[in-house]
């Protein structure tokens, strides 16, 4: 099982919400899809215990400060990542520009697309690609924090409300 969030925006009620929740659901991996904001917020990730891969947000300016900030407990965070997992090939962008996202989504190359920065949760699947936005971790767009989980297996994907 796959945790992802995104568009923590530095809550960390929030994100020590989705950590539980992530380590609760026992997920082997993390996938943050950008806007963590300030390299503060690694305080309540370190308490994860799986693995973190995060790409930057359009509200991330202190990159080198979190490039240095997760490094130290492991995690990697780029500005786009590509990786394979359980044999399924998975993209992960913030979604900042449009014509970029749509040709990961429409390039037949990925089994998942996972994007944030809209806040908005959405699961859809355009051909084979399964496209997840897990909405906004901050809750504070929608007033609702949440996150997703992500069956590689079944190839499922559920959003999940953080109370």
């Amino acid at each position: 099982m796959i945790g992802i969030v995104s568009d923590t925006h530095d809550n960390l009620d929030a994100i020590r919400k989705a950590v539980e929740f992530f380590n609760s659901q026992e997920v082997s991996l993390v996938l943050h899809a950008g806007d963590f904001i300030a390299p503060f917020t690694v305080r309540e990730f370190k308490n994860l215990k799986s693995k973190l891969m995060g790409v930057y947000g359009n509200n991330d300016g202190e990159r080198k400060g979190l490039e240095i900030a997760y490094s130290e407990i492991g995690a990697q965070i780029k500005e786009f990542i590509e990786t394979e997992i359980q044999g399924k090939k998975i993209a992960l962008y913030h979604g900042t520009v449009p014509d970029f996202l749509n040709a990961l989504i429409g390039s037949g190359e990925y089994d998942v697309v996972v994007r944030g920065h809209t806040h908005a949760p959405e699961i859809k699947q355009e051909g084979k690609t399964l496209v997840i936005n897990p909405g906004e971790g901050c809750g504070y767009l929608t007033g609702k924090k949440t996150v997703c989980l992500l069956d590689l297996e079944k190839m499922e994907a559920k959003i999940h409300e953080l109370i």
